[in-house]
């Protein structure tokens, strides 16, 4: 049987994800990158050596990370896992994790509220009240619409999600300033960050917010996306309790290797750790003549 990626199947794939009930960002992540694969395709059967040459050609052609490239051939799989074509799932690289967060990457606590001030310089109340909110809950972007006025007066948001419920608590100070958010804009009920038109905010709403703040802030760009602030949260939690496995039940994560990659430190700071360990002798040694590269 010949097997082609049409535009039907991929929104016959769709429909199914939606039954079975995926993030409305996970389907569309999917939807693209099965696009990039019909797109190498050009109309030509699927076959084990096709998708073994997509995979050469995101790597060589294309030079994309092995990260990104695995992703694509996740969506791949899972496509053909839907479709029946088993033999034509094909192996991700292997690679090995990192020890330490680059420092590019890295947002620190001073860099965090830096980029709060400059949203109130700007007169952003509302972006400025959302990394805060977000910052000091360890809450994803897309339940920040569960933070109304009501769950405000409680001090609990609620979050229903794949049948599963997940409850964020609000920080006494973080309740305050919200309060006077919600009677600042008049809000009577219902979502607290809202557009213009009234509905919930989106991570595109935030985003493109957010990265007009990185010059104003003295911020690098690379650093400033919203999981950063989720990730901060989660390294100022573990530095207070040292306690990963209630981290884990505040993220909402059900695996705790995937809450050991939020509190990687950067490579300076795991330095100063082993600088700190005194595990060298220096009896005898003068160093004269001798310089560090």
């Amino acid at each position: 049987m010949e097997r082609f990626i049409t535009e039907g199947i991929i929104s016959g794939y769709k429909e199914y994800l939606f039954e079975e009930e995926k993030s409305e960002l996970t389907i569309k992540k999917y939807m693209r990158d099965l696009r990039k694969l019909a797109e190498y395709a050009g109309g030509r059967e699927v076959t084990k050596k096709l998708v073994v040459g997509y995979k050469d050609y995101l790597r060589k052609k294309k030079r994309y990370k092995l990260t990104s490239i695995n992703s694509f051939l996740v969506a791949a799989n899972r496509l053909f896992e839907y479709m029946g074509w088993y033999d034509l799932k094909i192996r991700t690289y292997k690679i090995q994790k990192e020890a330490f967060i680059p420092e590019s990457r890295d947002l620190s606590r001073e860099e965090y509220k830096r980029l709060v001030r400059a949203a109130l310089k700007k007169g952003k109340k509302r972006l400025a009240m959302i990394l805060q909110t977000i910052c000091a809950t360890g809450m994803r972007i897309s339940e920040l619409s569960g933070v109304t006025m009501e769950s405000v007066a409680e001090g609990v948001v609620e979050i229903y999600c794949k049948g599963k419920q997940r409850v964020i608590l609000l920080p006494g100070k973080l309740r305050k300033k919200l309060m006077c958010y919600i009677k600042e804009n008049r809000i009577k009920e219902g979502v607290v960050f809202r557009t213009s038109g009234g509905k919930a905010v989106d991570r595109s709403n935030v985003w493109k917010e957010m990265k007009m703040l990185s010059k104003e802030a003295g911020v690098q760009e690379g650093k400033v996306y919203l999981h950063n602030l989720r990730h901060l949260f989660a390294k100022e939690f573990y530095a207070a309790g040292k306690d990963i496995a209630k981290l884990a039940d505040v993220l909402g994560h059900s695996n705790i290797e995937t809450t050991r990659g939020y509190i990687k430190t950067t490579s300076a700071e795991h330095q100063k750790l082993l600088d700190k360990m005194g595990l060298v002798l220096m009896d005898g040694w003068t160093g004269i003549g001798i310089s560090v590269l």
